[in-house]
């Protein structure tokens, strides 16, 4: 169990009043350093592929910008709503806190939702992960940011369990602190995807 520091002032926030949670944090920390890798890594490797596309459709054949629109509208209210919940777990308001937390979450949930259904669209349209190098790019860079949505929506969840277990504490503020830091990072990089991925697709085949 962590321990609160005695010399730590009482305006800090809960999150950073255990020595193993500011750690923790400081580490969380790198590790989304090294996510940036990957991801900077499979975008290289995705424009690399750009282009390829014979074969098969054009991206700006079958991309759709009001669903591209929609799907970035839901994850970037969703960090937004992230925000919220934390600014309440600062002020100690548990029940706002894990409301806000799961508008997050049906956001979430929501982009996931419109991901796969067009992902439904784009293979019966003949865009398949073997129709050629840009739409094996397309699917393993979408599908991996998309893999990480679900796996956040999953650790969310637990971790709401936890605080409505154990209560609010340094332990359990830290966890809530850090899966809103994965959050806003996948909100990140889902900006580089939407400008990168599909408004160059569209302007640029």
């Amino acid at each position: 169990m962590a321990h609160v520091n005695e010399n730590i002032s009482p305006d800090t926030p809960l999150e950073y009043q255990s020595g193993i949670g500011r750690l923790n944090i400081f580490g969380f920390w790198i590790f989304l350093g090294a996510e940036m890798a990957l991801f900077a890594t499979i975008f290289a490797t995705f424009f690399v592929l750009d282009g390829h596309t014979g074969g098969g459709p054009l991206p700006s054949e079958l991309f759709d910008l009001k669903n591209t629109l929609i799907m970035t509208l839901l994850l970037l209210t969703s960090s937004f709503t992230s925000g919220l919940a934390i600014h309440e777990m600062r002020r100690n308001n548990v029940k706002s806190m894990i409301v806000w937390i799961i508008i997050t979450l049906l956001f979430g949930l929501g982009f996931l939702y419109m991901e796969i259904t067009e992902f439904i669209h784009l293979v019966h349209e003949g865009a398949t992960l073997g129709t050629n190098a840009f739409w094996s790019g397309f699917y393993f860079l979408t599908g991996t940011h998309g893999l990480h949505v679900s796996l956040g929506i999953g650790w969310i969840i637990l971790i709401v369990l936890q605080v409505i277990k154990r209560g609010l504490t340094p332990d359990t503020a830290k966890k809530v602190f850090i899966s809103s830091l994965y959050w806003h990072f996948l909100d990140f990089v889902w900006i580089f995807v939407f400008t990168g991925v599909y408004l160059l697709g569209l302007v640029g085949s």
